[in-house]
Formats: structure tokens, sequence, C-alpha cells
């Protein structure tokens, strides 16, 4: 089944609990600001609609109010979680990181500073961060291409539809590799993070089936236990779209998603992470990147293709490895 310990990742959440109550203030925060963003809309729409002519406009304009509300704080929170948000996320990446290692780290609020301080001396700017993020995301969309997908497990002819659809889920799996590649740049202390960020992605993809295989497990586990909150969340969501104005029954739904979004972000990412460090960092030890498999990267992701040149520019149009050992 799954080589990474359940047990082993609800302790580092656990004994990581600072991070997770901020990750529960802001997640919380953002999921408050989408129901006053689409309880304002929606009530602007209504008294708007009431203006028109239409016997339905009240509720069209309602309708329409919440979807442009929705729309900005999505927007918005897109924004916070790409600058913001990931730098929370780094911070407790690293004391993860240390915990997988064994290492001791500060207990209660100290956690954070520290944390910080981890990141600064790999990232000098948020900017990079992000930078790195975005090309190692652009990158990883190679991958399930190049290890074959399902097709590499299933070679089973006239199962194209079934294929198709195991390999849209193996690609959603893959949505907590820029995390882990971030894990390992903290972890072998680098001091050039775009160089750092290509060896990760090489030795992901050279892992590729193994990690895949435990990725599409903790995505299953992660997607039963996301729907159950789902379905625990309906009732506030209800109750929230019972003081809005007309009968939107739709918002209750789109609330309920919102809700488990939030808890998804502060409670389940965090088990995700871990998980699937513990099968990265245990599978790569004692590897070095094949140079084959940044070659077919290289060929295949312009994103990759930005990350080498990046890499190489930081080492003055020479790399570290260009000529490795192969794994």
């Amino acid at each position: 089944m799954w080589d990474f310990s359940i047990a082993r990742s609800v302790s580092i959440m656990m004994r990581t609990w600072p991070f997770i109550v901020f990750r529960m203030i802001v997640y919380f925060g953002i999921t408050v600001a989408y129901i006053m963003a689409t309880g304002t809309g929606a009530s602007v729409g209504y008294g708007v609609g009431h203006i028109s002519t239409d016997p339905d406009g009240p509720m069209s304009f309602a309708l329409w109010g919440g979807v442009v509300g929705f729309g900005v704080v999505s927007i918005a929170v897109y924004w916070i979680r790409e600058y913001i948000l990931y730098v929370l996320k780094a911070g407790h990446i690293a004391v993860m990181v240390h915990l997988i290692d064994g290492r001791d780290v500060p207990d209660g609020q100290g956690q954070i500073a520290y944390a910080k301080e981890v990141v600064a001396q790999r990232f000098a700017e948020a900017n990079i961060l992000f930078v790195v993020d975005q090309l190692v995301k652009g990158a990883i969309r190679a991958i399930t291409g190049l290890i074959g997908g399902i097709a590499a497990f299933l070679p089973i002819p006239g199962l194209s539809g079934i294929v198709s659809f195991i390999n849209t889920v193996i690609r959603l799996s893959l949505t907590y590799v820029d995390e882990i590649i971030l894990g390992y740049n903290i972890r072998i202390n680098s001091s050039s993070p775009f160089e750092t960020a290509r060896q990760g992605v090489v030795l992901y993809a050279q892992n590729g089936k193994h990690m895949v295989k435990n990725a599409v497990w903790l995505a299953a586990i992660m997607w039963g236990v996301s729907f159950v909150i789902f379905l625990l969340m309906l009732a506030p969501a209800a109750a929230i779209l019972w003081v809005m104005p007309g009968q939107l029954a739709g918002w209750a739904f789109v609330l309920a998603i919102v809700f488990a979004w939030a808890f998804k972000a502060a409670f389940i990412e965090p088990f995700a992470i871990a998980s699937l460090m513990q099968v990265y960092f245990e599978a790569i030890e004692g590897q070095a990147p094949n140079p084959e498999w940044d070659r077919r990267l290289a060929e295949t992701s312009s994103k990759f293709r930005e990350l080498r040149d990046k890499a190489l520019g930081s080492f003055g149009g020479g790399s570290r490895w260009d000529t490795p050992r192969a794994a």
C-alpha cells in the first residue's frame, strides 16, 4: 500500500501546533471574507433588482451580486495564497523537515520565529520563493506524461477512457510536489534555491512511479476526509445562507465547499506534506540527479528549462552537476 506513517505525520502536526493554529486563523479568515463578500454582493444585487421592472429582477440580481462578490474574493485569495500564505507554508515545512530528520526545534510560538529565520537563510526575498514555486509547479506538469501515467501500471488494451480518468487523478495527486521540493531545498541547506529546485524535480521524476503511487493513496485518503468535512459543513453553510436575501439554495453548496477548503488547508494539507516528505526523503537517499531525466524534462517542459537556466545563471553558466553519476 503506502510507504508513509500516518501516526508519524499526525505526531509532526501535533508538535507543530503553532503553525496549525496560524493556518486556522488565516484560512478561516479567508472563509469569512468569502461569506461576507458573497452575502454583501447578494444583498446589493437584491436591492438593485427592485429597481428593475422584471418580476424576477431581485433574485436574478442577487444571484449575480453573489457571484461577483465570490469572484472578487477568489482573485484576492489567489494572490494572498501565492505570496503571503506560501511564506507561512514555507516556515511550517522548515520545521517539519527538521522533525522528520530528528532534529530539535523550539516549542510553542518560538517555532514561528525559528522557521522564519530558516526560510530567510534559503530565500533572501519572498519574491524568490514565489518564483521558485511557480517554476516547480510548471515543471512537475510534465512528470506524469514522462513516467507513463497509469498506463505504466495497467498495460491493458481497450481501457483508454479509464486510463485517461485515472491519469487525471494522478495529475491531481501531484498538488504538493512543490512543497516537497521546498522541503528538499531546506533539508540540504542549499545556498542556490534554483539549482536545488532543479535537482529536487529531477529526483522526484526519477522516483516518479514510487512517489505517484503514494500520492494517489494519500489523495484518496484526503478526498474521503474532505467529503466528510463537506457534509458536516452543509448545516452551518445553510444556516448562514438563511440570513441572506432570497432563496439562493445553490450558495449553501458553494459555502460548504469553501468551509471544507478552509479546513482542508488548515489541517489536511500539513498532513499530506508531512506524509509525502517521509516517502520522498527515503526514496532519494543516496541518489544523485540522473542527467537523462534532466534532459527529458528540459525537452518536455518550458518551465523546467527556465528553472535550469536560472540555476545555471546562479553559477555563472555552469552547474554543480552537469555530469553527475546516474542514480
